[in-house]
């Protein structure tokens, strides 16, 4: 008889020592998301969504300049090469002995001799 008691007061002094937590149930995660807090932070959650709105658009936008700057770069490359394509064929066209063949169909020769020197005097002078 005298061990029960002792067990009775050792299980009695736990439940005295924290009444608190005995006397509240406790609330589980679902209970605390109701309506009423609910609209409460509904400026935030607004706030938040306009921000995640935003966050979303600016990455679109950075990834279309992204694309526009790789087909830009694309097509300087391509201009170079016609550039670089054309000047040297215009270096090739621009030689002495292209344009003597190319100025053959309309009777124009090439000189054999060298150019000579005209020079005109005044009568006054003789």
């Amino acid at each position: 008889m005298l061990q029960e008691e002792v067990i009775e007061t050792y299980q009695e002094e736990p439940a005295e020592a924290s009444p608190a937590p005995a006397q509240e149930p406790k609330k589980e995660w679902r209970l605390r998301i109701n309506y009423k807090m609910l609209v409460q932070n509904m400026p935030y959650i607004g706030f938040l969504s306009v921000l995640a709105l935003i966050y979303i658009a600016n990455s679109h936008l950075a990834e279309k300049k992204i694309r526009r700057i790789n087909q830009l770069g694309k097509e300087i490359k391509e201009l170079k090469w016609e550039y670089i394509n054309v000047k040297s064929e215009l270096m090739f066209r621009s030689k002495m002995s292209e344009v003597s063949k190319s100025v053959e169909q309309l009777g124009l020769k090439q000189l054999s001799s060298p150019p000579q020197k005209i020079i005109l005097t005044k009568e006054n002078e003789k």
